[in-house]
C-alpha cells in the first residue's frame, strides 16, 4: 500500500458520509468536505464548507423549551459541477452505470483525486478525472480540475457549474429538530468572467462571499448563466472528440467580513478569484507549502499501515490548525473543520492537540492560546456571576467565550430530551493552564510566559482557589458541585442538585496549577511580575492561601486506589456482561429508565487523566505534599481498577489508556494506540466520524508516539528522553522544536540519535536515559539504551 494515500474503490452510498469527512481538504482558514461535486445534501451526501471562527446563533422551540445554540456555520457550497452526455440526465453516481469509481486522497500533496468511468443509456463510455485542492499557499482559494474523455464516441457534453447558497446546518441527525437556517440576505451576480454569491449570517452578521472563475482548455463555448438570489449556475456545451480530453477548471475565492486587509467581502472575493493563477501554478504553490509542513511534522514509523494512519491524522490536524490559523481568532474545534458535530465548539480537546503542536509548530499553539486570552474578560465575568474570582472558562466555547454548553441533550435511543449538566466541567480551565505551562516549558519563551501565559495561569489559578473551600470538620480544602472528565457522573444518586464533590482529577490538578502559577511568577522578570500583580490586584495574602491549598486539598481513597470523587465507593458495580461492548452506556441506561450515576462505570479516563498529564513521580509528590503518602503500587492498582470500569464512550479514552499503560503493559498500550490511531478510519464510535473527525484523538495519537513512547519531558535541567518503544515500532524518526532549536530524533530499541540543525541557542542540554549531554548547533550524538525486550 501507499502510505501517503487513502484510497476508496467503488461507490458506497452507505459510507459516503465517512469518506466525505476523511477526504476533507482544508488550509486552517477554511475546509470543504470531500463530497462529490455533483452531490446535494441528503441521505447519502453532505457537502459542507466551514471557516474557522465563523459562528451564528439561533433559537429553537424544543420539547417546551426555548433553546439557543451557536453553530459553526455551513457556508455556501462552492463545489457544484455536474455533466451530462447527449439526451441523458445529469450524472449521479447513485444512478449511473459505473464502469469504475475510485477516490484517492493524496496526503503528500493534499489533493483529492477522483476517477469515474461510466456508460450512458446509449452505450457511450466516458471517463472523468478530477483533482481538487484547498490552497495551503493562498488560504482564500480552492480549485477543482475536471478532465473529460469520450472513450468511444464524439459529440456535445453539457457541463453545469455553480455556487449554491441553499444550504443549512443539517449534517447531524440529532440536531435536525433545531434550526439550522443560518444564512440570509443572499445575492448573486456576474462580473465577467466571474460569477459571485453573497450571504450573511442571521445573528452574527458575518458577510460571506464566493467568486468563481471557469477556464476551459481550448477556450470552450460561451456560458448560459442562470441567476437566482441564493444560487447561480452556468452551463456550457463542450464538443468532445473521441479520445481527446477536454479540461474544465473551476477556481473559487471564499472571503468573509472578518478577513483582514479587505474593503468588503464581495470585492475581495472577485479580486482574488480574478487574480488567481491557473490550476498548474496554484497546485505547484500549494505543494511547496505542504512540503514545508510535512518537513516540520515528520513522524516516520515501522509498517506502511501504521505510517499511513499517522500521516492521515497529521494531515487532518494540519488542515484544521495550520500556520494560517495562527493569525486568526480561532480555537481548536473538537471535530475539526470537517462536520457539524458538537456544533464546531471548542472544548478541552486542545489538551490533546497543543502539546503536539508546541513541539512542532509553536506559533500555531500560541495562536490557540491567544484565542483563550481574548476570552479572558468573558471568563472573568462568568466567575463573578458565580460569586467566584478569577476566570471560569466554559465547557463549550464559540465566537465570544460565552458558555455555549447545551442544557438539554437528545438521547437518540429513547427519543427523550434530558437535562445536560456538562457545563459543570470546570476542569476545562485546567486544560488551558496546562497547555500554557507546557508551551513555556518547551519553548522557553519568557515573553509568552510574562504575557499570555501568566495572565492565563494566574486568573485560572484564582478561580480554582476560590472554588476550594476550607471544611472546618476535616481541616481540608474541598471543591464541590463539579463534574470530572468522565461525564457519565453528573451527581450522586438521590442528590438534590447536580455536581460531584472532590473529583480527584480536579482537586489534584488544582494543586498542580497553584504550584505552577506561583512558579511562573517567580520566573518572570521583577518589573513584569510587579506590573502583573498591580494590574491583577494579586496580593501576598492571596498567594499565601494558594500555598495553604497545595498542602491541605482533600483527596479520597478506597480499596487502595484514588477515589474518583467523594462517595464513589458507595456506588453499585455494573453488570458488565450485560453491557459489554456498549460505548454510550449513558444512552443505553437512560433508555432503560436507569442512570450511570448509580454505578462505578466511566465513559472515559477520569482519575487516570492524572497519569496522562503528570508523571507518576509528580502525582506522588503532590500526594506527599498533601499528607497522603502514596502506598507502594498505588499507580498500578489505580490504573487497573478504573480500566476495568471504563466503557470508552469517547475516542479520547483510548489515547489516555495507551499512555498510562505504556510502561506497565506495552501490549495493552499498543492495543489502545491502534484503536485510537484508526478510530476515524474504522468509525469506531459507530457513525460519528461522518459528522466530523475526532481531532483530539488524532493529535493524541501523534503525541503518544512523540512524548509517551520517547518518554520526552522538558525539565529545568534540559530535555529528558527515556525511550521505550513498543515491539511493533522497531524504528522511530521525527523532527522536533525545543527552545527554538530543530532536533532530528532517530530511535530504535538499542539506541537513540539526536542531531541539531544550525538554529536556536548555542547549546542545548539533553538527558537521555540518565546520560547528560550538551549539544551545540550542527552537532549530533548517539546514546545507547538498555535492553528492555522483556519488559512489560
Amino acid at each position: 500500500m501507499n502510505p501517503w494515500s487513502l484510497t476508496y474503490e467503488g461507490f458506497d452510498p452507505d459510507h459516503e458520509g465517512l469518506r466525505e469527512a476523511l477526504c476533507t481538504l482544508g488550509n486552517g482558514r477554511f475546509a470543504t468536505r470531500g463530497a462529490a461535486p455533483e452531490a446535494e445534501a441528503g441521505a447519502v451526501h453532505y457537502p459542507g464548507t466551514y471557516v474557522a471562527g465563523c459562528y451564528d446563533r439561533l433559537t429553537s422551540d424544543i420539547a417546551g423549551h426555548r433553546l439557543t445554540n451557536e453553530d459553526m456555520v455551513n457556508l455556501p457550497n462552492w463545489l457544484p459541477l455536474t455533466f451530462a452526455t447527449p439526451g441523458c440526465p445529469w450524472f449521479s453516481p447513485g444512478t449511473a452505470d459505473l464502469l469504475r469509481y475510485r477516490q484517492d486522497l493524496d496526503m503528500r500533496h493534499a489533493v483529492l483525486h477522483r476517477l469515474i468511468r461510466f456508460r450512458d443509456a446509449e452505450g457511450r463510455a466516458t471517463s472523468v478525472r478530477q483533482r481538487r485542492l484547498v490552497s495551503m499557499a493562498d488560504p482564500y482559494l480552492a480549485a477543482l480540475e475536471t478532465t473529460f474523455t469520450a472513450e468511444n464516441w464524439s459529440g456535445p457534453l453539457r457541463v453545469r457549474s455553480g455556487l449554491d447558497g441553499r444550504v443549512a446546518n443539517s449534517g447531524v441527525a440529532r440536531y435536525r429538530d433545531l434550526r439550522g437556517d443560518h444564512l440570509t440576505e443572499h445575492a448573486t451576480g456576474i462580473a465577467e468572467p466571474l460569477t459571485w454569491l453573497r450571504a450573511r449570517t442571521r445573528s452574527s452578521g458575518i458577510e460571506v462571499a464566493l467568486a468563481s472563475r471557469i477556464d476551459v482548455s481550448g477556450g470552450g463555448g460561451g456560458a448560459e448563466i442562470e441567476r437566482h438570489d441564493d444560487h447561480v449556475m452556468e452551463t456550457r456545451v463542450l464538443p468532445l472528440g473521441r479520445d481527446h480530453p477536454v479540461t474544465v477548471v473551476k477556481t473559487v475565492a471564499l472571503t468573509t467580513s472578518r478577513d483582514l486587509a479587505a474593503a468588503d467581502a464581495t470585492s475581495s472575493a472577485l479580486r482574488r478569484a480574478g487574480l488567481a493563477p491557473g490550476f498548474g501554478e496554484l497546485l505547484e504553490q500549494h505543494e511547496i507549502a505542504w512540503r514545508d509542513l510535512w518537513d516540520r511534522a515528520r513522524l516516520e514509523v515501522t509498517g506502511p499501515h501504521t505510517q499511513r494512519d499517522i500521516r492521515l491524522n497529521t494531515f487532518h490536524v494540519l488542515q484544521t490548525l495550520s500556520p494560517h490559523t495562527a493569525g486568526l481568532d480561532a480555537g481548536v474545534p473538537a471535530r475539526g473543520l470537517h462536520g457539524e458535530a458538537y456544533r464546531g465548539h471548542v472544548f478541552w480537546d486542545e489538551l490533546f492537540v497543543l502539546p503536539w503542536l508546541t513541539l512542532r509548530f509553536p506559533e500555531i499553539a500560541r495562536g490557540a492560546l491567544r484565542y483563550r486570552l481574548r476570552r479572558l474578560p468573558e471568563a472573568r465575568a462568568a466567575a463573578r456571576a458565580a460569586g467566584l474570582r478569577g476566570a471560569m472558562f466554559p465547557w463549550q466555547s464559540g465566537s465570544d467565550g460565552r458558555d455555549e454548553t447545551q442544557r438539554f441533550h437528545l438521547n437518540p435511543r429513547s427519543g427523550r430530551w434530558t437535562p445536560d449538566h456538562t457545563h459543570l466541567q470546570r476542569h476545562v480551565g485546567l486544560a488551558v493552564a496546562y497547555n500554557a505551562w507546557q508551551h513555556y516549558a518547551i519553548t522557553g519563551d519568557m515573553e509568552f510566559l510574562a504575557g499570555t501565559g501568566a495572565h492565563l495561569l494566574v486568573e485560572i489559578a484564582r478561580f480554582f482557589a476560590s472554588l476550594a473551600r476550607l471544611h472546618p470538620g476535616s481541616g481540608r480544602y474541598e471543591i464541590r458541585g463539579v463534574m470530572g472528565p468522565d461525564e457519565y457522573h453528573d451527581g450522586c444518586p438521590g442528590a438534590a442538585s447536580p455536581g460531584l464533590d472532590n473529583n480527584a482529577y480536579t482537586n489534584i490538578m488544582t494543586v498542580w496549577l497553584l504550584l505552577r502559577a506561583r512558579q511562573a511568577l517567580d520566573l518572570m522578570p521583577r518589573r513584569a511580575r510587579d506590573d502583573l500583580r498591580r494590574r491583577l490586584g494579586l496580593t501576598d495574602v492571596e498567594t499565601e492561601r494558594w500555598e495553604d491549598i497545595t498542602r491541605r486539598m482533600r483527596v479520597d481513597f478506597h480499596d487502595g486506589v484514588i477515589s474518583q470523587f467523594t462517595g464513589y465507593e458507595h456506588l453499585a458495580e455494573l453488570d458488565w456482561d450485560r453491557y459489554r461492548g456498549v460505548r454510550r452506556l449513558d444512552r443505553a441506561l437512560e433508555a432503560a429508565g436507569d442512570s450511570p450515576d448509580r454505578y462505578r462505570a466511566s465513559k472515559q479516563a477520569d482519575v487516570l487523566m492524572l497519569f496522562y498529564l503528570l508523571t507518576a513521580r509528580e502525582v506522588r509528590q503532590i500526594l506527599d505534599r498533601l499528607g497522603y503518602p502514596a502506598a507502594p503500587g498505588l499507580t498500578r492498582r489505580t490504573i487497573r481498577y478504573y480500566l476495568a470500569r471504563t466503557c470508552h464512550g469517547s475516542t479520547l479514552s483510548a489515547v489516555v489508556h495507551a499512555w498510562v499503560l505504556a510502561r506497565s503493559d506495552r501490549t495493552g498500550s499498543w492495543r489502545f494506540f491502534t484503536e485510537t490511531l484508526t478510530g476515524d478510519i474504522t468509525d469506531v464510535q459507530g457513525g460519528t466520524t461522518a459528522e466530523g473527525v475526532h481531532l483530539g484523538a488524532m493529535a493524541g495519537t501523534l503525541d503518544l508516539v512523540q512524548r509517551c513512547y520517547l518518554d520526552l519531558e522538558a525539565r529545568p535541567d534540559g530535555l529528558h528522553l527515556n525511550p521505550v518503544l513498543p515491539e511493533q515500532l522497531t524504528t522511530l524518526s521525527l523532527c522536533l522544536r525545543y527552545r527554538g532549536a530543530e532536533l532530528d530524533v532517530d530511535a530504535d530499541p538499542a539506541r537513540v540519535r539526536i542531531a541539531r540543525a544550525d538554529d536556536g541557542p548555542t547549546a542545548l542540554d539533553l538527558v537521555v536515559h540518565g546520560q547528560h549531554a550538551r549539544l551545540r548547533r550542527g552537532d549530533s550524538r548517539t546514546f545507547p539504551l538498555p535492553d528492555r525486550r522483556h519488559d512489560g
